[in-house]
């Protein structure tokens, strides 16, 4: 019986790895589960990081330190609300591009990505004297596909690299994903949130001699933006875990602390029929309502559990250590301001018709299409077709709209004289993580029309968010439109965690230090950030925010309670 749970190490900053490990074990755990998320790993084709937040073997020895055997689950794909379910961007450069089957180019660049990031999992395997117990063939593919010769390929890929501890799928408990997510060779388990005697009873069913797993308890739900925060009753959630317990499972809480979409890594979702639905963008915070909050402090639910897995459990369950206090409220003014349009752009290029993000090299931020409309003519509606995700329309420099991927995607244009200016900033969110749209392309996808009419004779410009140490900080305002810049100083005695706030902020994103901690939304339901100690010196720290539709007074605050 594994004891298991959920904690990502690229949703966590290394130096707090191990008090959120020791939490796990603190809650009655004796296993730690954990993606790879291949888009961190490999940002561009054939260049690999195995560097500080992406130091999977430095997460597997803490791991082993703290008393707990892992679960490693490489994918390739692993949903988890992150960008495109861990497949890199670049992937998508190529409109042919076939994912998640047996198509050669595809395998062959999943074939790199194993090669790379398998040799820290396989030295630390159970059966050469390491912490890893469990490796899992793909993820969730009865929720995708039916190609079986692709999951005997990935298995196939797994065994040729030296993984020889047991292998495993986890799909729905259903007929359709347990018969197309499963593969021989790999014992199934199920992912659900409640009914756990039907989910066995089911799982058993079709595979009668796998032992029963739950490989993901879904004791709490993630957020998107727009939406509610959602929450479960932790007495409820402590109640289903005992019946999987009590039926001699094992069970991989999910999740067990759920951390930090940091930057632009949160994943999106369609809403209702996964294949048109509404888009639906993942907030920043995946605390998930886990056991262990976002800032690695216990919960009513870490207690429920921890009276259940005590059950259980064959070794002393250690005492949660306690947590330092954190930063004092306060305030912070940030009047320095920079216009995004007197930023030199990262590249510029020039095509017939608007080339995607993934087309221009860009993982993320905002892209700039420009194009003349000829003229004259009436007010015709111009479409912004497949608009991913939210645009800023200006013609002649006038702002005519601001449109979004599921709401309106059109604006009335005339054109007086002989042309128009036109002026596209294009902002991506998260791409779609789960279901038959994996695979979700940025920027102006379909292109542009005037009435029926394409527009052509494209220039596109890339603003980057991942890195801003390179910003022209006292240029003089020329552009005077567009979103702004604002840069204050955070001083603080001791670096602690904390909470910042941008009341009165529409949307945008924020930077401590350089180190984006994520986006930011006045829709919600999301309303702080979470500030980690380790991104913070003692002294002044550099707040940077960068707000896409205005402000009217540049200041942040700092809480000492997240508002989720």
């Amino acid at each position: 019986m594994l004891l298991s749970g959920a904690l990502h190490y690229f949703r966590v900053l290394p130096e707090q790895w191990p008090q959120r490990l020791a939490m796990l074990r603190a809650m009655g755990l004796d296993t730690v589960e954990t993606y790879l998320a291949w888009n961190l790993h490999e940002p561009e084709p054939g260049r690999f990081d195995f560097e500080g937040r992406a130091d999977i073997g430095r997460f597997l020895d803490l791991a082993a330190e703290a008393g707990l055997d892992a679960i490693v689950r490489p994918g390739p794909y692993i949903c988890a609300e992150w960008d495109n379910g861990g497949l890199p961007s670049w992937l998508l450069a190529d409109r042919s591009a076939r994912l998640r089957c047996h198509d050669p180019v595809y395998l062959g660049h999943v074939a790199r990505f194993f090669d790379a990031v398998l040799p820290p999992v396989v030295e630390r395997q159970r059966t050469r004297g390491g912490n890893v117990v469990m490796v899992q063939v793909e993820n969730e593919y009865g929720s995708f596909g039916t190609d079986r010769r692709y999951l005997e390929w990935v298995r196939d890929a797994l065994l040729e690299r030296g993984v020889d501890v047991p292998l495993v799928t986890s799909d729905g408990p259903t007929d359709h994903m347990l018969t197309g997510g499963s593969v021989p060779g790999a014992a199934a388990t199920a992912n659900f949130g409640s009914d756990p005697e039907t989910a066995f009873a089911t799982l058993a069913r079709y595979r009668p001699d796998d032992p029963p797993m739950c490989m993901e308890f879904w004791n709490g739900w993630f957020d998107h933006w727009g939406d509610r925060h959602v929450t479960r009753d932790a007495s409820d959630a402590a109640d289903v875990l005992e019946r999987i317990l009590a039926a001699g499972a094992s069970v991989n809480l999910y999740m067990a602390h759920g951390g930090t979409n940091f930057g632009t890594s949160a994943g999106a979702n369609l809403g209702g029929d996964e294949s048109t639905g509404a888009y639906q963008p993942t907030v920043t915070s995946y605390d998930y309502d886990a056991p262990i909050d976002e800032r690695g402090a216990p919960t009513a639910k870490f207690h429920a559990f921890r009276e259940v897995l005590a059950k259980y459990q064959q070794r002393e369950i250690p005492e949660p250590e306690p947590l330092p206090p954190l930063l004092p409220a306060g305030t912070v003014r940030l009047d320095e301001t920079l216009r995004l349009l007197d930023v030199p752009p990262a590249s510029v290029a020039e095509s017939a018709e608007p080339p995607t993000f993934e087309e221009l090299g860009l993982h993320h931020g905002l892209v700039r299409y420009t194009a003349e409309i000829p003229g004259p003519r009436k007010p015709y509606d111009l479409h912004l077709d497949g608009l991913a995700d939210r645009a800023h329309v200006y013609v002649d420099g006038t702002l005519a709209a601001v449109l979004e991927r599921s709401g309106e995607t059109s604006v009335p244009v005339e054109v007086a004289g002989e042309s128009a200016s036109l002026e596209i900033l294009v902002e991506s969110m998260g791409r779609v993580n789960y279901g038959p749209r994996i695979g979700d392309r940025k920027g102006l996808v379909g292109g542009v029309r005037h009435e029926r009419q394409f527009l052509h004779g494209w220039t596109a410009a890339t603003y980057p968010v991942d890195d801003i140490s390179a910003l022209p900080w006292g240029v003089p305002d020329t552009a005077g439109r567009g979103p702004v810049f604002h840069r204050g100083v955070l001083t603080v005695e001791e670096p602690r965690d904390g909470y910042l706030a941008l009341p009165g902020w529409t949307k945008g994103y924020a930077w401590i230090n350089g180190f984006c901690l994520g986006r930011y939304w006045d829709r919600g339901p999301q309303r702080t950030l979470y500030l980690p100690w380790p991104l913070l010196r003692p002294g002044d720290n550099e707040l940077v925010v960068l707000e896409l539709d205005g402000v009217a007074e540049p200041v942040a605050e700092i809480r000492t309670e997240p508002e989720l």
